[in-house]
């Protein structure tokens, strides 16, 4: 197995030559392995090791191993004792998923504040395999049949092309201790019933179960990287980024073949869970709309705008001196001798109308200025809708007030009650810096 891991690393994984790896070891055989042949490649490596408290005296004996392996090895540990069930409890998720929260927070922090390059773990093919198993059942995409990824940014796999069975003849024939987990050999998670009862049924039936099942995967992989690369064309055809929003066209997308399919394809990395409404979306009227946890999808005319939800209470205020301001958004104000340029995002002003401080908020609904140019009054309301603004945009919008009365749509226009005249003997100019 060395020379064929050797070979392995040369060819998928040189660029950890010459890098600092943290292995994260367990103890188990899996673990123990990889740290062994790491090491037999002479590369810098260090071990970090969780121990979650949650078998007692057992995992105790894990975390002892461990160090004892690292400084048999001559190499640096890490070593973190979490409280997982309080952990659970507080955040409310099962035992499992805290424990791979903690596991994967702390190493991040390690590779962060001690310059490690990349975090090694030994997954490997049978992990695989009932990877697969598990996100079959669960119902998943072609994405989610196409395995644990080999490399995930810093996250490196390097045993995932050998079994557990070439794993564990590896250990004992050269006489390499490991620790074993209790509670692998309960079938209470559905990865050991798969593991313990379901896949070595498999396994009988078909000695090259594991031969045919990584040229499957190899397959649906190819296959993903077909459908991603032609995504990417659909990408640059139907959508373009204006600001912080993204525009999907609807016309353009009802020109291409298997329009729903491209649809969820386009959006299903951003949380949206009721597919049948994001459909529907495409025939909405304008301003419907469909949220998920992180994001908003809204019907605009002849377009779907995607952003992110964004928590802005409405009645947040702001202090804005003769200094200006520098957040939520920056004003810059200053006296000026004369009229400028006026642009958007550029007002002058009768300085002696103003009375600093002003405030800075979100629009309100039953805001109404007098539009710079215009002789009446007109509500924010149906200036937005003059403007053509969709929801979000409007969301987006802040106003300068003085004394509730608004004085500027920042960006858009001033209010035509404090313009500067003939009469005006000192001028303002403010500018949004965007």
């Amino acid at each position: 197995m060395l020379t064929n891991f050797k070979k392995h690393i040369e060819e998928n994984f040189s660029f950890l030559k010459g890098k600092k790896s943290l292995i994260a070891c367990s103890g188990g055989v899996d673990s123990v392995v990889l740290t062994h042949l790491i090491k037999n490649l002479n590369l810098e490596i260090a071990l970090a090791h969780c121990n979650f408290s949650l078998r007692g005296e057992e995992s105790d004996g894990d975390e002892q191993f461990v160090v004892a392996l690292a400084e048999n090895l001559d190499v640096p540990v890490f070593s973190e004792t979490f409280d997982t069930h309080k952990y659970a409890d507080e955040q409310k998720v099962s035992t499992q998923m805290a424990a791979r929260t903690l596991r994967y927070n702390w190493f991040e922090e390690i590779l962060s504040n001690f310059s490690y390059d990349y975090l090694l773990t030994a997954h490997h093919l049978d992990d695989d395999l009932e990877t697969f198993f598990i996100n079959l059942s669960r119902g998943t995409g072609l994405n989610g049949l196409t395995g644990i990824p080999k490399k995930n940014q810093k996250v490196v796999r390097p045993l995932l092309n050998f079994s557990r069975e070439e794993i564990v003849d590896y250990a004992e024939a050269n006489k390499l201790k490991w620790r074993e987990d209790s509670t692998n050999q309960k079938t209470d998670y559905l990865r050991n019933k798969l593991r313990l009862e379901v896949i070595p049924q498999f396994k009988e039936t078909n000695e090259n179960l594991l031969k045919n099942f990584k040229k499957t995967q190899d397959n649906l992989i190819a296959s993903q990287n077909l459908i991603d690369d032609y995504m990417s064309l659909v990408y640059k055809l139907v959508i373009s980024k204006k600001s912080d929003s993204y525009h999907l066209n609807i016309q353009k997308l009802r020109e291409l073949p298997h329009t729903e399919e491209l649809l969820y394809e386009l959006l299903k990395d951003f949380g949206f869970t009721v597919w049948n409404d994001v459909s529907n979306l495409l025939d909405a009227q304008t301003g419907k709309q469909v949220l998920s946890k992180t994001h908003r999808l809204l019907k605009n005319r002849d377009e779907l705008i995607l952003t992110e939800v964004v928590i802005n209470p409405i009645d947040e205020e702001y202090l804005v001196t003769e200094e200006g301001i520098s957040a939520p958004i920056k004003l810059e104000i200053e006296q000026s001798m004369a009229i400028g340029e006026t642009e958007k995002n550029t007002i002058y002003l009768d300085a002696e109308k103003l009375n600093f401080p002003l405030k800075l908020r979100k629009w309100r609904k039953g805001d109404s200025f007098k539009p710079f140019g215009m002789g009446g009054s007109k509500k924010l309301s149906k200036f937005f809708k003059d403007e053509k603004l969709s929801a979000t945009e409007k969301e987006k919008i802040w106003v300068l007030v003085d004394k509730n009365k608004v004085v500027w749509v920042v960006g858009k226009r001033m209010d035509d009650t404090y313009k500067v005249t003939q009469k005006t003997e000192k001028i303002i100019k403010i500018t949004y810096v965007t």
